[in-house]
């Protein structure tokens, strides 16, 4: 049993005027922040609750007072008021299976703490939100929307997405204008990010939810065309050109570019100068609804649940392996976002029109 919630902080105390946020924002967080709660991350008494976050944007104002609204017992404490040995000293009187939630509008830094990695060993179920500050104005509304939690859509079409992407032989995605990117491989078992941790490890992680990733088990089986139509740039904002950038892949490679822009350029020629070429790897299925190809936010680390194709450039990705890649020298993960007119696993189409139909 978890120690009694102890009395909050200095700082810890927040008003409901969440600044340009409007008040049906915050009732819709609170309500979407509800689910998330009882039925992705199974938090219930008696597991006690530590809410880390700042005020200094009207975003973090919104989702923090959302969780004094769903978590009222919950221990609160404004990281930006307090010395960092004070919430160390907070995250260790908590017990295995108590929650601790993340409002930042950049990232909490703890010297060498890396503190999801960490709480997790502790067993601590943990829900991050990052880099809030990127997502001003009507940004912050499309960011509450994306954190509702649809059981039936994120599980139901999460795991058929998972089955047919782990039995396919092959697979396409077709960004239109006669550009097809073909994985002429198997895939390797796909990964979900749809909140359901049955079986997992660790529960949570940096939200909104809802992605299922892979990549072909043979990297030289991918070859073709794909239109670009945001990419993340150098400082992990989203860069839209004004038309879609056409990468060339090859053996796995990218080859040439077409409508390429000077910020794209200089993404490839920063890879390059590391790792001697471009490789393509993850192969991502965001499946949020809250954002599109044209309903977006300037986080690229939030924006990378889109309900459409990402794609990875360089040769970093952390959860597959591969023979050809040593760790220490692979340092390049860059999402990139393809024009989805159309996906197909064996042949048979299971994105069409927007959605996924697995």
């Amino acid at each position: 049993m978890s120690s009694p919630a102890p009395a909050a902080l200095p700082g810890a105390s927040l008003s409901a005027n969440c600044g340009t946020i409007p008040a049906a924002a915050v009732d819709a967080a609170e309500r979407h922040l509800r689910d998330t709660l009882a039925i992705a991350i199974g938090h219930a008494s008696p597991h006690a609750a530590l809410i880390v976050h700042d005020t200094r944007t009207d975003l973090n104002l919104a989702l923090t007072e959302a969780y004094r609204r769903v978590v009222p017992d919950a221990r609160f404490i404004d990281f930006d008021a307090v010395a960092p040995e004070d919430v160390l000293a907070a995250f260790a009187l908590l017990d295995a299976g108590d929650l601790v939630v993340l409002v930042q509008s950049t990232s909490f830094r703890l010297e060498a703490f890396r503190i999801r990695i960490e709480l997790f060993k502790r067993g601590l179920k943990v829900i991050e939100h990052v880099h809030l500050a990127r997502m001003p104005g009507a940004q912050g509304l499309h960011y509450i929307e994306s954190l509702a939690y649809d059981p039936a859509y994120y599980r139901g079409v999460g795991h058929a997405l998972k089955a047919r992407i782990d039995a396919a032989s092959h697979g396409m995605v077709d960004s239109g204008d006669g550009a097809q990117l073909v994985f002429g491989s198997p895939f390797e078992a796909a990964k979900l990010n749809i909140g359901d941790y049955t079986g997992m490890n660790n529960i949570g992680g940096q939200f909104p939810l809802g992605e299922v990733f892979t990549e072909a088990r043979d990297l030289e089986a991918v070859n073709g065309r794909a239109r670009i139509f945001v990419f993340g740039d150098t400082s992990f904002h989203v860069n839209q050109p004004a038309v879609p950038v056409t990468v060339i892949i090859e053996k796995g490679r990218v080859t040439g570019t077409e409508n390429s822009t000077p910020e794209f350029d200089n993404m490839l020629a920063i890879i390059r100068a590391h790792e001697g070429e471009v490789w393509l790897r993850e192969l991502g299925f965001g499946m949020n609804r809250a954002f599109s190809r044209t309903r977006m936010v300037d986080d690229i680390g939030t924006y990378e649940r889109m309900c459409g194709i990402h794609l990875s450039l360089g040769a970093k990705h952390g959860v597959y392996t591969k023979p050809q890649f040593k760790r220490k020298d692979a340092r390049y993960h860059v999402d990139v976002f393809a024009v989805t007119e159309g996906v197909y696993l064996d042949g048979q189409q299971v994105y069409a029109d927007g959605a996924w139909q697995p």
